[in-house]
């Protein structure tokens, strides 16, 4: 998919990776960027800069995306590609003495954000792009979400869940020339990643915001499923199926050394 002459929607687009997505989308010269965020000036700053259009938006409130689905269409004419990018950190502690025993709280406001935005993203535009014979879903998730991530158990649960539904996505409507990228790199150079310790991938690498959205660019064109910014994460999905009780123990050393590390 090339997003010139298309529209595009970025959730979460006022900073980080959605940010840079927008920016980057706006550079290959879609016809409008639709710019949304929890923090609606920071989306309106945004789409300002290039040329775009922005709405506030709670992506875990199902009314919120049907808006920005329908008010972008009427306005600006069918969506191509709808990018759902928001996302959320927290939850991280490595010295959990019961990975289930934080409040439902968190583990809703995960589930709704990184799993459920998805969902509701798809109950309303599926239809629309099989009525117009197609159209394009790029899911940012994580590679926690193929891996896992070491100290936040609802982070990585609901973004395994979201793999789960983005290969659901994409088999089921495949034949209605519905295609799906999902985007899943480590470390990133974002406020989230900033606001917890570096764990184990820190060693392969922080990624610029940029450079993420030019290996996205570059993933839609190629209509590729999966979007590695860190191609390592590969090899580390491959060592894991190949032998999954040895990965388990691999990351249960590394949960042990964090232990250690953080209860001094």
């Amino acid at each position: 998919m090339q997003v010139t002459g298309k529209n595009v929607v970025v959730t979460g687009g006022a900073r980080g990776i959605g940010k840079a997505l927008c920016e980057a989308f706006a550079h290959a010269g879609a016809a409008k960027v639709i710019v949304t965020d929890l923090d609606g000036a920071g989306a309106r700053a945004v789409a300002a800069e290039i040329g775009g259009a922005a709405f506030k938006c709670d992506v875990a409130q199902e009314k919120d995306i049907l808006h920005v689905i329908e008010e972008t269409e009427r306005q600006f004419g069918p969506i191509a590609l709808f990018c759902s990018n928001a996302g959320i950190g927290g939850g991280f502690d490595p010295l959990a003495v019961n990975v289930g025993g934080a409040s439902d709280e968190p583990w809703m406001r995960s589930w709704a954000i990184h799993v459920m935005a998805h969902v509701y993203a798809a109950r309303h535009l599926v239809p629309r792009y099989k009525s117009r014979g197609g159209g394009y879903f790029l899911n940012t998730i994580s590679a926690a979400g193929l891996l896992s991530q070491v100290g936040s158990a609802a982070y990585s649960t609901t973004k395994h869940a979201a793999v789960g539904f983005a290969e659901n996505l994409a088999i089921s409507h495949k034949a209605d020339n519905i295609k799906v990228s999902i985007l899943c790199p480590q470390g990133v150079d974002t406020d989230m990643l900033r606001s917890i310790p570096k764990g184990p991938q820190s060693g392969d690498g922080d990624l610029t915001p940029e450079r993420v959205a030019k290996d996205v660019l570059k993933g839609l064109a190629e209509e590729t499923f999966l979007i590695l910014p860190h191609p390592q994460v590969l090899g580390y999905m491959r060592k894991k199926t190949e032998n999954y009780d040895r990965w388990l123990a691999g990351m249960a050393k590394i949960q042990a050394k964090m232990r250690e590390e953080f209860g001094k």
